[in-house]
């Protein structure tokens, strides 16, 4: 009786239980850097109120966490359908924000798109990030019986991912990038022929050194940020070849959002200045958002980064696992690469933090302050678990690990 009582009780939790529990503790964590670090936006930028913008947090936290359960009611191969609909309409909200698009919080670029009649804004990119990533799963899932011809791939697959990473460039080239990484390895794990991975590598390499040589030597790209990237390189590097205590007041000034979070990561020591009493987040820009793990390591020291690395870990692995069990080619394949987006945008946040690379605004999955980047993650983990709810399903239906070709494109 009490094993059913328990069954029932977690029956609410579809799919893989030990990410549910990683997820909801990583979420309940979330809101105490965040209110901390908010002051920043508070005093500093003169933006709010804390207690408001933690509410905020809070409210995108459990919304987030309703979004990944309605998800997990829907069939993941539906979604695989709409797929190509859903990036068509993100393609045309990407068109729109390059002429409409919008700042906030003293942000230097036009990302954010205002929903008319509403305060609301969000970033498409985000959007068309995850739209494209489910469309190339499911072409490559459904394409896998036969060659494709070069003027397909050219067409369905390096067409759209080209497209979205022109329209995603001009205003976020971290963004842009990590979007053609990981449409790389999609392919590479997709199947596709390596001779057409290789093409695409070098016309991809071609069209951005021709991208920034148009940018920086003419006005043909109005509004772009290239020189604002190349300063960041450059600032990067100097960073590297001079000591963080040179007398040089314009490497200081350049470096100084590193230099802040390099000096919160030491101030934290082992076991941190405990939560809420960072001494730095006050004079550290983006604390709340970008560079909140740099305020969860002073707060909470290394034993505390520690134990959220391994929280983040263990999803890693329990995704890694949820794909090595799923018979259906679509669905592996759809785990692995909403995984590779988490992997690369949580290594990204970190490697900026103790100055590994340039400064990119990419937030910390599940903790970061911002709407739009903790939805579309929720959306992911969302899928993902529902994908591991499917795989008793297919074990009862019979479908064993190696599938038949009519099998493969009634799933996809």
């Amino acid at each position: 009786m009490d094993e059913q009582n328990t069954e029932s009780r977690f029956e609410f939790l579809k799919g893989d239980k030990v990410l549910w529990m990683v997820i909801l503790v990583i979420s309940i964590f979330s809101i105490f850097p965040v209110y901390s670090a908010s002051s920043n936006l508070e005093y500093i930028v003169n933006n709010g109120t804390t207690t408001g913008h933690v509410i905020k947090h809070m409210f995108f936290v459990v919304l987030g966490l309703a979004i990944m359960r309605l998800v997990g009611t829907i069939k993941y191969e539906y979604i695989g359908k709409l797929s190509s609909i859903l990036l068509g309409l993100m393609i045309v909200l990407l068109v729109v924000t390059m002429f409409t698009g919008q700042t906030i919080d003293g942000a230097s670029a036009s990302r954010w798109l205002k929903i008319p009649g509403t305060p609301i804004s969000f970033q498409p990119s985000s959007f068309a990030f995850l739209m494209l990533i489910i469309y190339l799963c499911r072409y490559l899932t459904k394409k896998i019986t036969r060659e494709r011809l070069p003027i397909e791939n050219i067409m369905y697959i390096f067409g759209p991912i080209l497209l979205v990473f022109v329209l995603v460039a001009k205003d976020n080239g971290s963004t842009a990038l990590m979007i053609l990484m990981v449409s790389v390895v999609v392919l590479i794990i997709g199947q596709l022929h390596w001779k057409y991975i290789a093409g695409f590598i070098s016309a991809s390499f071609v069209a951005i050194v021709f991208f920034l040589l148009i940018a920086l030597n003419t006005n043909m790209i109005g509004g772009n940020r290239v020189h604002t990237w190349m300063s960041r390189i450059e600032t990067f590097t100097s960073s590297k070849a001079k000591s963080a205590d040179t007398d040089d007041e314009s490497v200081k000034a350049k470096n100084y959002q590193v230099m802040q979070a390099k000096a919160a990561i030491v101030h934290g020591g082992i076991t941190g200045m405990g939560p809420g009493k960072s001494a730095l987040k006050q004079m550290l820009p983006q604390s709340a958002s970008d560079f909140i793990f740099a305020v969860i390591v002073e707060e909470y020291g290394v034993i505390g980064a520690a134990f959220l690395i391994s929280l983040y870990l263990i999803m890693m692995i329990r995704i890694v696992m949820i794909a090595s069990k799923m018979p259906a080619f679509f669905g592996s394949l759809l785990v692995l690469s909403l995984g590779v987006m988490i992997f690369i945008q949580l290594s990204v946040n970190i490697a900026v933090a103790v100055n590994l690379i340039p400064v990119t605004g990419q937030p910390l999955p599940l903790i970061s302050y911002g709407g739009t980047s903790m939805l579309v993650t929720y959306l992911q983990l969302g899928i993902i678990l529902n994908i591991s709810s499917r795989i008793q399903i297919y074990d009862e239906e019979g479908m064993g690990k190696k599938q038949s070709i009519a099998e493969i494109n009634d799933i996809a």
